[in-house]
C-alpha cells in the first residue's frame, strides 16, 4: 500500500492483508492538510472487517474519519461487534465520526443485519444518507458503499455518484462545509434536552448494560475506560445538543454600580414629582441631572469595558471584577517581615526569594547529609524515627478497609445537587439518579483502584 502514490496526496491510515489477496482499506489525504493516524490495526480481522482511521482537526471541529470493508461473505456478527469496539474506543465529546466504504450491506433493502448495524451507528448520533444505487451488475443492483455522519451538525452537505471507471463499484464524493459552527455567540448557545423523557431512555439504555469487559479485567484503565465510554455514549445520545436563543448575554450590564441604581431611582421620583408640578426650577433641575446622570453612565460603560484592557495584569484585573462581582472583596494579609538568621526581611521581594531559596535547596541538603552520614558509617534515621520524636505515641498503621456498594451509593446521594459539571459534561442530578445502574461497576473499579494503587489516567487532569 506504501507504493501505491497519488499525486497532491499522501497516504494518511491503511490496513493491508497479511494471508489473504486483495482488499484492504486506505486513506488519502491532500497534502495542504494535517492530519493524526489512528492504530487499530489490533481490531481488524481479515475479510469480517478491514478497517483504518485518522483525525483531522479543523478551527472549532474535530473529525474522526474511518474507512472500512467487508467482504460478501464476512461474519456479521464479527463485523457489528468489532465496529462497535471501536466507536467506544474513538469516541471523545466535541469530536464527530465519519464513516465510509464498501459494508456489503444493501441499505436500499431492509434487513436484520441492516437493523443492527444502524442500531449501534445511532448510538454516536451517525446515520446514512446514501439513497441512490452504487453497484450496478447484470443480475443486481445494490447500494453496499455508504457513508455515514451526523447529519445534524452539518448545514451544508452534498453527495454525489462518479462512475470512475475502475470497477462495478461508483465513486460517492462527499462535500461538507465546516462554517457552520461560526455562529454569534452573543445570540445562540447549545444545551441539552434534558426532560423526563430523555432521563426515561437514558435510564433504559443504561439498564440494558451488562458491564462484562469491566469485571473481566484487572486493570483499572482497561477497566474505567470502558465504562466511561459506555457511559458518555448512552449520555450524549439521551441529551442530544440543541441550540437556543442567548437571551442573557445582552442584558449582562455589569457596569451598573450601586450609585447608578441609586440615581435611576431618584431620576424616577424626579420625574413623577416633575409631571405633577409647574415649577420651572424643578423641570430645569430635572433636565440637568438627566444629562449628569446619562454622561456618568456612559463613562461607567467605556470605563468597564477597558479595566481589563489597560491593566498590566490582566489576569488580576479580571478576578479583581468578579470579586467585585460576586461580592467577594476578602483579601489574604501579606507577610509583612520574615526573620532568617536573625536578618530581619521586610521587602515582598526578598521574602519571596527567601522562601524561593529554602525549598528550591532543602532537598539538595537532606540528600548531602545523608550520603556524609552513610560515609562516616553512621545511620541514617527513616521517617519512622522523625514520627517517634514529633509523637507521644506510635503512629496509627494504614489499613485500607474494603467497601461496598451501598458506601459508593451513599457517596453519590450525598453529593449536592449543582448545575456545574465537569468535562464530560456530567450533571448531578442525573448522576444521582442513575446511581443504581452503575454502583457496581463503580465499586469494582474503586476497589482495584485503591488495591493496585493505580489512578487512572483519564481522570488525571
Amino acid at each position: 500500500m506504501e507504493k501505491v502514490h497519488i499525486e497532491g496526496y499522501k497516504l494518511g491510515a491503511h490496513f493491508c492483508r497479511q494471508t489473504r489477496e486483495k482488499g484492504g482499506v486506505a486513506i488519502f489525504v491532500h497534502n495542504s492538510l494535517g492530519f493524526l493516524n489512528i492504530d487499530i490495526v489490533k481490531h481488524c480481522n481479515e475479510q469480517d472487517i478491514e478497517i483504518c482511521a485518522l483525525k483531522r482537526s479543523f478551527d472549532t471541529l474535530n473529525i474522526c474519519v474511518l474507512t472500512i470493508y467487508r467482504v460478501p461473505s464476512g461474519n456479521v456478527s464479527t463485523f457489528l461487534l468489532k465496529l462497535d469496539t471501536i466507536l467506544q474506543l474513538l469516541y471523545m465529546p466535541m469530536s464527530h465520526f465519519m464513516i465510509c466504504g464498501d459494508i456489503n450491506l444493501n441499505y436500499l433493502k431492509e434487513s436484520e443485519d441492516k437493523t443492527h448495524l444502524d442500531n449501534i451507528l445511532l448510538s454516536c448520533n451517525l446515520i446514512s444518507f446514501i439513497n441512490f444505487l452504487t453497484r450496478i451488475q447484470n443480475t443486481s443492483s445494490t447500494a453496499i458503499d455508504n457513508i455515514f455522519i451526523d447529519i445534524s451538525q452539518f448545514d451544508s452537505y452534498t453527495v454525489t455518484p462518479i462512475t470512475n471507471g475502475l470497477s462495478d463499484h461508483d465513486a460517492q464524493l462527499l462535500k461538507i462545509s465546516t462554517e457552520y459552527t461560526l455562529v454569534p455567540i452573543h445570540k445562540f448557545k447549545t444545551v441539552r434536552k434534558i426532560n423526563k423523557c430523555t432521563i426515561s431512555d437514558f435510564i433504559a439504555k443504561l439498564s440494558c448494560e451488562s458491564w462484562d469487559n469491566i469485571f473481566n479485567s484487572e486493570d483499572v484503565d482497561t477497566m474505567f475506560n470502558p465504562f466511561l465510554n459506555i457511559y458518555l455514549r448512552i449520555f450524549y445520545s439521551s441529551f442530544p445538543l440543541k441550540e437556543v436563543i442567548n437571551r442573557n448575554n445582552e442584558d449582562n450590564k455589569n457596569w451598573i454600580t450601586l450609585c447608578i441604581k441609586t440615581s435611576c431611582r431618584h431620576k424616577r421620583e424626579l420625574y413623577l414629582t416633575y409631571g405633577n408640578s409647574k415649577n420651572l426650577e424643578l423641570k430645569r433641575h430635572y433636565r440637568v441631572y438627566c444629562k449628569i446622570l446619562a454622561n456618568v453612565i456612559e463613562e461607567a460603560k467605556r470605563t468597564y469595558g477597558e479595566k481589563i484592557q489597560k491593566s498590566s495584569d490582566k489576569c488580576k484585573a479580571t478576578w479583581d471584577i468578579i470579586k467585585q462581582l460576586t461580592n467577594n472583596q476578602r483579601s489574604q494579609p501579606d507577610i509583612q517581615e520574615l526573620i532568617i538568621d536573625s536578618k530581619h526581611l521586610r521587602d515582598q521581594q526578598d521574602i519571596t526569594d527567601a522562601f524561593n531559596n529554602y525549598f528550591s535547596s532543602v532537598i539538595d541538603k537532606i540528600s548531602k547529609k545523608n550520603v556524609n552520614n552513610m560515609i562516616n558509617n553512621e545511620k541514617v534515621p527513616n521517617f519512622h524515627h522523625y514520627l517517634e520524636q514529633n509523637y507521644d505515641y506510635s503512629p496509627p498503621s494504614l489499613v485500607i478497609k474494603t467497601f461496598s456498594t451501598k458506601e459508593i451509593t451513599s457517596i453519590i446521594k450525598a453529593l449536592k445537587t449543582k448545575n456545574s459539571r465537569g468535562f464530560d459534561e456530567i450533571y448531578m442530578k442525573i448522576l444521582k439518579i442513575n446511581a443504581a445502574y452503575i454502583y457496581s461497576p463503580l465499586t469494582y473499579i474503586c476497589k482495584k483502584s485503591i488495591l493496585s494503587g493505580t489512578f487512572p489516567d483519564r481522570m488525571k487532569f
